[in-house]
């Protein structure tokens, strides 16, 4: 399915089913199906243009368990300097964040983040600000995602001043330049 979503596609590294459970169970949650099928199929590289999907993955720079604790400890880090601190939540849940498991970033420094509901196949997408201040709404699975930021919706996503993104993915060479940033 993910091969017919970009065009041009070069997947990169793949992950396996045993990193896949890895990851669930480190996590300790179910991955959803989406993101397990754009692991398996296109990997560690560049969508759109813009996202960088960390995957379950022996490569430090890509593994997502590995990338998710470290910018949930980044994005933490930051914040403890500021108590005061409010998010600018699109909708009417600012309990977003606190389910909040980041599995990427986007080239302009955003943090991609699941809305970890329990018992849900998928996960919304929800995306937070590099300033640390808005959190805005990605899509409903990461196929959704993708789509919609190649349109108009992708101001909504990245902000009024964000352009609509290509269809490319990139893979990154199998030589391990995980690119994560």
């Amino acid at each position: 399915m993910w091969e017919t979503v970009f065009a041009p596609c070069a997947p990169g590294p793949v992950s396996t089913q045993a990193e896949l459970e890895r990851a669930e169970a480190d996590l300790g949650f179910a991955l959803p199906e989406s993101y397990r099928a754009f692991c398996r199929t296109l990997g560690a590289g560049l969508a759109n243009g813009h996202f960088r999907v960390a995957i379950p993955s022996p490569d430090p720079e890509a593994d997502l368990v590995g990338r998710s604790e470290l910018m949930a400890h980044s994005i933490s880090a930051v914040l403890a300097d500021r108590p005061d601190h409010r998010f600018e939540v699109e909708g009417d849940d600012p309990g977003v964040i606190d389910r909040a498991c980041f599995f990427g970033q986007t080239e302009a420094g955003e943090f991609l983040f699941w809305d970890v509901v329990p018992g849900r196949d998928e996960y919304e997408i929800w995306v937070l600000g590099a300033d640390l201040e808005a959190i805005r709404f990605g899509g409903a699975d990461l196929l959704d995602l993708m789509r919609r930021s190649r349109g108009p919706a992708v101001r909504g996503i990245l902000g009024m001043g964000a352009e609509p993104l290509s269809a490319a993915f990139v893979g990154d060479d199998i030589e391990g330049s995980a690119g994560l940033h």
